[in-house]
């Protein structure tokens, strides 16, 4: 049975759904999904993560089970709607995590209220110019026609990426809220979003040297969606950024759950 408890709050309009931890800490850390999961991604490191922070998940408006809204498909976007979910749960200045889709939308927000938030992690999304993608993400980010996705039904998008995760079997009820996530056409309506790094990650990158935020940067060494020139890109250009490299491929919060949480709580207990 899963320790995590969602419920819905509705912000800027839409139903977003997040969960809590129980105890209260005096450090407070925001969570956002990696796609195409939702915040159930974080089910095996919760217990662990909450031992050091009061935590806060979310999935990200158009992901997971939240509401979406067309004008928050970009990673720039949704920068500026991870400034506010935190503001709208009181957080005064917590870590915040976006692996994957996330961390395009992170690295936004912190280059853009660069007090707002007292550390990031980042990792596993897209980020290097000229894109430097693997499959099948390379192929939604450039795929001119996406009418193949819509024919595709929820069960058989979702499925393929979730056999993509080696040495770690999914719980029954985690997968399960994953698949019910993408009913119908979600996830083609969900590709504009990877589709605008094309469009913003040069935007990104020329904002990352002024980022002041303390940054750590989480992938899988083996990565084959997406590799770790990405991370790579990223740590040479953000001023005293930290890259830690875990042996998995890229669903590392679960294929590497007990690195993960080590080396995000290590990077929590220094910042």
């Amino acid at each position: 049975m899963s320790e995590i408890n969602t419920r819905f709050r509705t912000i800027d309009g839409l139903s977003i759904r997040y969960a809590e931890s129980t105890q209260p800490r005096d450090v407070e850390a925001l969570l956002f999904a990696p796609w195409p999961e939702s915040l159930y991604a974080y089910d095996v490191t919760w217990s662990k993560l909450a031992e050091h922070a009061h935590l806060t998940a979310v999935d990200l408006p158009g992901f997971g089970h939240s509401e979406m809204r067309k004008d928050l498909l970009s990673p720039q976007a949704m920068g500026e709607f991870v400034v506010r979910v935190a503001d709208e749960f009181g957080l005064a200045k917590p870590h915040v995590v976006g692996p994957d889709i996330g961390t395009s939308a992170v690295l936004f927000a912190v280059a853009g209220h660069p007090e707002r938030f007292r550390s990031a992690t980042v990792g596993s999304g897209g980020a290097a110019v000229p894109i430097h993608l693997g499959e099948p993400l390379r192929a939604w980010v450039h795929a001119q026609d996406l009418a193949p996705y819509r024919a595709m039904g929820p069960k058989d998008v979702v499925t393929i990426a979730l056999d993509a995760i080696q040495g770690y079997e999914l719980p029954d009820e985690v997968r399960e809220d994953y698949l019910a996530a993408y009913v119908g056409e979600r996830f083609a309506d969900q590709i504009p979003y990877v589709q605008a790094y094309r469009s913003q990650l040069p935007v990104l990158g020329e904002k990352l040297g002024g980022i002041t935020t303390p940054v750590q940067i989480l992938n899988g060494r083996f990565d084959p969606v997406v590799p770790l020139a990405n991370a790579e890109y990223l740590q040479e250009r953000i001023p005293g950024s930290r890259l830690d490299i875990v042996d998995k491929g890229h669903f590392i919060w679960e294929e590497g759950a007990d690195d993960y949480a080590r080396l995000l709580t290590e990077w929590w207990e220094k910042n």
